[in-house]
Protein backbone atom coordinates (compact mmCIF):
# COMPACT_ATOMS: atom_id res chain seq x y z
CA UNK A 1 0.00 0.00 0.00
CA UNK A 2 1.39 3.41 -1.00
CA UNK A 3 2.10 5.86 1.82
CA UNK A 4 0.52 9.32 1.98
CA UNK A 5 3.97 10.93 1.71
CA UNK A 6 4.89 8.91 -1.35
CA UNK A 7 1.49 9.53 -2.91
CA UNK A 8 1.92 13.28 -2.38
CA UNK A 9 5.38 13.19 -3.94
CA UNK A 10 4.12 11.27 -6.95
CA UNK A 11 1.16 13.61 -7.34
CA UNK A 12 3.44 16.63 -7.16
CA UNK A 13 5.79 15.18 -9.77
CA UNK A 14 2.84 14.41 -12.02
CA UNK A 15 1.53 17.96 -11.74
CA UNK A 16 4.96 19.40 -12.51
CA UNK A 17 5.25 17.11 -15.53
CA UNK A 18 1.79 18.11 -16.76
CA UNK A 19 2.55 21.79 -16.25
CA UNK A 20 5.89 21.44 -18.11
CA UNK A 21 4.20 19.62 -21.00
CA UNK A 22 1.44 22.23 -21.07
CA UNK A 23 3.99 25.05 -21.18
CA UNK A 24 5.89 23.34 -23.96
CA UNK A 25 2.68 22.82 -25.93
CA UNK A 26 1.77 26.46 -25.43
CA UNK A 27 5.22 27.53 -26.54
CA UNK A 28 5.01 25.33 -29.62
CA UNK A 29 1.64 26.80 -30.40
CA UNK A 30 3.12 30.28 -30.39
CA UNK A 31 5.93 29.32 -32.74
CA UNK A 32 5.00 29.37 -36.42
CA UNK A 33 6.83 28.10 -39.46
CA UNK A 34 9.82 30.23 -40.39
CA UNK A 35 12.60 30.03 -42.97
CA UNK A 36 15.75 32.14 -43.03
CA UNK A 37 18.34 32.07 -45.81
CA UNK A 38 21.46 33.91 -46.86
CA UNK A 39 21.20 36.58 -49.55
CA UNK A 40 18.09 37.41 -51.58
CA UNK A 41 16.60 33.94 -51.63
CA UNK A 42 12.97 34.76 -50.92
CA UNK A 43 11.85 32.46 -53.75
CA UNK A 44 13.78 29.60 -52.21
CA UNK A 45 12.20 30.43 -48.86
CA UNK A 46 8.78 30.26 -50.47
CA UNK A 47 9.53 26.79 -51.83
CA UNK A 48 10.65 25.72 -48.36
CA UNK A 49 7.53 27.17 -46.75
CA UNK A 50 5.36 25.17 -49.15
CA UNK A 51 6.83 22.07 -47.55
CA UNK A 52 6.57 23.33 -43.97
CA UNK A 53 2.87 24.09 -44.19
CA UNK A 54 2.25 20.43 -45.00
CA UNK A 55 3.21 19.57 -41.43
CA UNK A 56 6.11 19.52 -38.95
CA UNK A 57 7.37 16.21 -40.37
CA UNK A 58 8.36 17.97 -43.59
CA UNK A 59 11.08 20.05 -41.95
CA UNK A 60 13.97 18.39 -43.80
CA UNK A 61 12.02 18.43 -47.06
CA UNK A 62 11.72 22.19 -46.63
CA UNK A 63 15.49 22.57 -46.38
CA UNK A 64 16.17 20.23 -49.29
CA UNK A 65 13.57 21.59 -51.70
CA UNK A 66 14.34 25.22 -50.85
CA UNK A 67 18.02 24.74 -51.58
CA UNK A 68 17.26 22.62 -54.66
CA UNK A 69 15.58 25.70 -56.13
CA UNK A 70 18.82 27.68 -55.95
CA UNK A 71 20.98 24.76 -57.09
CA UNK A 72 18.92 24.55 -60.29
CA UNK A 73 19.13 28.30 -61.01
CA UNK A 74 21.75 28.92 -63.74
CA UNK A 75 21.84 32.60 -62.83
CA UNK A 76 23.31 31.88 -59.42
CA UNK A 77 26.99 31.50 -60.20
CA UNK A 78 27.99 30.30 -56.72
CA UNK A 79 25.69 27.29 -56.34
CA UNK A 80 24.89 24.18 -58.35
CA UNK A 81 24.12 24.48 -62.07
CA UNK A 82 25.95 27.47 -63.52
CA UNK A 83 28.37 27.61 -60.63
CA UNK A 84 31.84 28.87 -61.53
CA UNK A 85 34.45 26.13 -62.02
CA UNK A 86 37.86 25.70 -60.42
CA UNK A 87 40.96 26.90 -62.29
CA UNK A 88 41.11 23.62 -64.22
CA UNK A 89 37.56 24.13 -65.52
CA UNK A 90 35.73 21.62 -63.33
CA UNK A 91 32.59 22.53 -61.38
CA UNK A 92 32.78 20.91 -57.96
CA UNK A 93 30.07 21.21 -55.34
CA UNK A 94 30.01 21.13 -51.54
CA UNK A 95 26.92 20.77 -49.35
CA UNK A 96 25.74 19.66 -45.94
CA UNK A 97 22.51 19.17 -44.05
CA UNK A 98 21.77 18.76 -40.33
CA UNK A 99 18.52 17.84 -38.65
CA UNK A 100 16.82 18.39 -35.31
CA UNK A 101 18.25 15.17 -33.88
CA UNK A 102 21.85 16.14 -34.57
CA UNK A 103 22.24 13.85 -37.57
CA UNK A 104 24.33 15.28 -40.39
CA UNK A 105 25.36 14.48 -43.94
CA UNK A 106 27.84 16.14 -46.25
CA UNK A 107 29.46 15.93 -49.68
CA UNK A 108 32.62 17.67 -50.80
CA UNK A 109 34.21 18.07 -54.20
CA UNK A 110 31.22 16.48 -55.92
CA UNK A 111 31.22 16.61 -59.74
CA UNK A 112 28.40 16.14 -62.26
CA UNK A 113 25.47 16.14 -59.80
CA UNK A 114 23.47 19.34 -59.52
CA UNK A 115 21.57 18.75 -56.27
CA UNK A 116 24.43 18.37 -53.83
CA UNK A 117 22.14 19.02 -50.84
CA UNK A 118 20.02 16.01 -51.82
CA UNK A 119 23.08 13.79 -52.04
CA UNK A 120 24.19 15.10 -48.63
CA UNK A 121 20.81 14.15 -47.18
CA UNK A 122 21.20 10.64 -48.56
CA UNK A 123 24.64 10.41 -46.93
CA UNK A 124 22.97 11.28 -43.63
CA UNK A 125 20.06 8.88 -44.02
CA UNK A 126 21.56 5.93 -45.90
CA UNK A 127 25.15 5.60 -44.66
CA UNK A 128 26.98 5.34 -41.32
CA UNK A 129 29.15 8.31 -42.36
CA UNK A 130 28.90 12.08 -42.23
CA UNK A 131 31.09 13.11 -45.19
CA UNK A 132 31.68 11.57 -48.62
CA UNK A 133 34.08 13.28 -51.00
CA UNK A 134 35.14 13.42 -54.64
CA UNK A 135 34.83 10.22 -56.66
CA UNK A 136 33.35 8.40 -53.67
CA UNK A 137 30.59 11.00 -53.34
CA UNK A 138 29.88 10.80 -57.07
CA UNK A 139 29.75 6.98 -56.99
CA UNK A 140 27.34 7.14 -54.07
CA UNK A 141 25.15 9.68 -55.90
CA UNK A 142 24.97 7.33 -58.88
CA UNK A 143 24.05 4.40 -56.64
CA UNK A 144 21.27 6.49 -55.11
CA UNK A 145 19.79 7.12 -58.56
CA UNK A 146 20.85 10.72 -59.11
CA UNK A 147 21.33 11.72 -62.75
CA UNK A 148 24.55 13.26 -64.01
CA UNK A 149 24.48 16.70 -65.61
CA UNK A 150 26.95 19.08 -67.22
CA UNK A 151 26.99 21.87 -64.64
CA UNK A 152 28.60 24.45 -66.94
CA UNK A 153 26.33 26.87 -68.77
CA UNK A 154 27.25 28.92 -71.83
CA UNK A 155 27.67 31.92 -69.55
CA UNK A 156 29.88 30.17 -67.00
CA UNK A 157 32.00 28.58 -69.74
CA UNK A 158 32.46 31.96 -71.42
CA UNK A 159 33.41 33.57 -68.12
CA UNK A 160 35.94 30.82 -67.48
CA UNK A 161 37.62 31.26 -70.88
CA UNK A 162 37.82 34.99 -70.25
CA UNK A 163 39.37 34.35 -66.83
CA UNK A 164 42.00 32.13 -68.45
CA UNK A 165 43.36 35.13 -70.37
CA UNK A 166 45.01 36.40 -67.18
CA UNK A 167 44.30 33.53 -64.76
CA UNK A 168 44.38 35.86 -61.76
CA UNK A 169 42.73 34.66 -58.59
CA UNK A 170 41.27 37.12 -56.11
CA UNK A 171 38.14 36.55 -54.00
CA UNK A 172 35.70 39.43 -54.30
CA UNK A 173 33.46 40.78 -51.56
CA UNK A 174 29.70 40.38 -52.11
CA UNK A 175 30.07 39.28 -55.73
CA UNK A 176 26.72 40.04 -57.40
CA UNK A 177 25.09 40.04 -53.94
CA UNK A 178 24.94 36.27 -53.70
CA UNK A 179 27.15 33.41 -52.61
CA UNK A 180 26.62 30.15 -50.76
CA UNK A 181 22.96 29.34 -50.09
CA UNK A 182 22.56 28.68 -46.38
CA UNK A 183 19.07 27.97 -45.04
CA UNK A 184 17.58 27.44 -41.58
CA UNK A 185 14.00 26.33 -40.96
CA UNK A 186 11.76 26.21 -37.88
CA UNK A 187 8.49 24.28 -37.70
CA UNK A 188 5.45 24.61 -35.47
CA UNK A 189 6.88 22.07 -33.02
CA UNK A 190 9.81 24.40 -32.38
CA UNK A 191 12.22 22.07 -34.19
CA UNK A 192 15.13 23.33 -36.28
CA UNK A 193 17.10 22.02 -39.25
CA UNK A 194 19.51 23.57 -41.72
CA UNK A 195 21.39 23.13 -44.95
CA UNK A 196 24.14 24.69 -47.01
CA UNK A 197 25.17 24.32 -50.67
CA UNK A 198 27.83 25.96 -52.86
CA UNK A 199 30.12 25.58 -55.85
CA UNK A 200 32.82 27.26 -53.80
CA UNK A 201 35.14 30.06 -54.77
CA UNK A 202 35.32 30.73 -58.50
CA UNK A 203 38.58 29.50 -60.05
CA UNK A 204 39.76 27.95 -56.79
CA UNK A 205 42.66 25.50 -56.68
CA UNK A 206 41.61 21.95 -57.58
CA UNK A 207 40.71 20.06 -54.43
CA UNK A 208 39.84 23.14 -52.39
CA UNK A 209 36.98 22.65 -49.94
CA UNK A 210 35.55 25.56 -47.97
CA UNK A 211 33.43 25.81 -44.87
CA UNK A 212 30.05 25.04 -46.43
CA UNK A 213 30.10 21.22 -46.12
CA UNK A 214 31.83 21.18 -42.74
CA UNK A 215 29.55 20.68 -39.74
CA UNK A 216 30.31 23.37 -37.17
CA UNK A 217 31.87 25.69 -39.74
CA UNK A 218 29.36 26.37 -42.50
CA UNK A 219 26.38 25.01 -40.55
CA UNK A 220 25.45 23.88 -37.08
CA UNK A 221 22.15 22.91 -35.46
CA UNK A 222 21.46 22.21 -31.80
CA UNK A 223 17.72 21.80 -31.44
CA UNK A 224 17.80 22.82 -27.79
CA UNK A 225 19.21 26.28 -28.47
CA UNK A 226 19.36 27.29 -32.12
CA UNK A 227 21.00 27.00 -35.52
CA UNK A 228 23.45 29.05 -37.56
CA UNK A 229 24.83 29.14 -41.08
CA UNK A 230 27.68 31.04 -42.75
CA UNK A 231 28.51 32.54 -46.14
CA UNK A 232 31.55 34.31 -47.52
CA UNK A 233 35.24 33.40 -47.49
CA UNK A 234 35.21 29.87 -46.12
CA UNK A 235 38.79 29.81 -44.92
CA UNK A 236 37.98 32.43 -42.27
CA UNK A 237 34.91 30.52 -41.12
CA UNK A 238 36.82 27.23 -40.95
CA UNK A 239 39.48 28.69 -38.68
CA UNK A 240 36.91 29.83 -36.14
CA UNK A 241 34.17 27.17 -36.56
CA UNK A 242 31.86 30.15 -36.68
CA UNK A 243 28.48 28.41 -36.90
CA UNK A 244 29.25 26.18 -33.92
CA UNK A 245 30.44 29.24 -32.03
CA UNK A 246 27.21 31.11 -32.73
CA UNK A 247 25.12 28.23 -31.40
CA UNK A 248 27.32 27.87 -28.33
CA UNK A 249 26.89 31.58 -27.63
CA UNK A 250 23.12 31.15 -27.89
CA UNK A 251 23.41 28.22 -25.49
CA UNK A 252 25.09 30.54 -23.01
CA UNK A 253 22.11 32.90 -23.23
CA UNK A 254 22.98 35.33 -25.98
CA UNK A 255 20.40 36.34 -28.58
CA UNK A 256 20.90 35.22 -32.20
CA UNK A 257 21.92 38.77 -33.11
CA UNK A 258 24.50 39.15 -30.35
CA UNK A 259 25.85 35.67 -31.04
CA UNK A 260 26.43 36.49 -34.72
CA UNK A 261 28.14 39.73 -33.76
CA UNK A 262 30.47 38.03 -31.31
CA UNK A 263 31.41 35.35 -33.86
CA UNK A 264 32.28 38.02 -36.43
CA UNK A 265 34.37 39.85 -33.81
CA UNK A 266 36.36 36.64 -33.29
CA UNK A 267 37.21 36.55 -37.01
CA UNK A 268 38.11 40.24 -37.17
CA UNK A 269 40.37 39.95 -34.13
CA UNK A 270 42.41 37.14 -35.65
CA UNK A 271 43.03 38.11 -39.28
CA UNK A 272 43.13 40.85 -41.92
CA UNK A 273 39.60 41.24 -43.22
CA UNK A 274 40.10 44.29 -45.41
CA UNK A 275 39.42 42.23 -48.55
CA UNK A 276 37.32 39.43 -47.07
CA UNK A 277 33.64 39.06 -46.33
CA UNK A 278 31.83 36.68 -43.99
CA UNK A 279 28.14 36.79 -43.19
CA UNK A 280 26.35 34.84 -40.46
CA UNK A 281 22.68 34.23 -39.76
CA UNK A 282 21.14 32.44 -36.79
CA UNK A 283 17.73 31.47 -35.44
CA UNK A 284 16.71 30.12 -32.04
CA UNK A 285 13.79 27.87 -31.08
CA UNK A 286 11.50 30.80 -30.36
CA UNK A 287 11.96 32.06 -33.92
CA UNK A 288 14.21 35.02 -33.14
CA UNK A 289 16.64 35.74 -35.96
CA UNK A 290 19.98 37.52 -36.15
CA UNK A 291 22.45 38.39 -38.88
CA UNK A 292 25.81 40.14 -39.04
CA UNK A 293 28.76 40.50 -41.43
CA UNK A 294 32.26 41.92 -41.66
CA UNK A 295 31.52 44.41 -44.46
CA UNK A 296 28.29 46.08 -45.57
CA UNK A 297 26.38 44.43 -48.39
CA UNK A 298 25.31 41.13 -46.86
CA UNK A 299 21.57 40.54 -46.71
CA UNK A 300 19.30 37.68 -45.75
CA UNK A 301 15.70 36.64 -46.35
CA UNK A 302 13.19 35.92 -43.59
CA UNK A 303 9.89 34.23 -44.41
CA UNK A 304 7.12 33.15 -42.05
CA UNK A 305 3.45 32.24 -42.31
CA UNK A 306 2.44 35.86 -42.82
CA UNK A 307 5.20 37.70 -44.67
CA UNK A 308 8.59 37.66 -46.35
CA UNK A 309 11.27 40.32 -46.19
CA UNK A 310 14.84 40.95 -47.22
CA UNK A 311 16.95 42.40 -44.45
CA UNK A 312 20.28 44.19 -44.70
CA UNK A 313 22.64 42.84 -42.07
CA UNK A 314 24.54 45.30 -39.88
CA UNK A 315 28.29 44.99 -40.24
CA UNK A 316 31.48 45.40 -38.24
CA UNK A 317 32.98 47.72 -40.88
CA UNK A 318 30.64 50.51 -41.97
Amino acid sequence: MISRRKFSALLGASLVSQTYSSCNATERGLVGNKVVSTWNNQKANKVAMEQLVRGPQYLLDAIEKGINYVEADPNDTSVGYGGRPDREGFVTLDACIMDKDGRAGSVTYLEHYMHAISVARKVMEETPHVILSGDGAAQFASEMGFVQKDLMTEESRSAYYKWLEKAEYQPKINVERHDTIGMLALNTDGDLSGGCSTSGLAYKMPGRVGDSPIIGAGLYVDNRYGAAVATGLGELVLRQLSSFLVVELMRSGQSPQKACEEAIFRIVESTDVSEAQVGLIAMNRSGKVGGYSIHPGFNYAITDDKSSLLKEAPSYIN
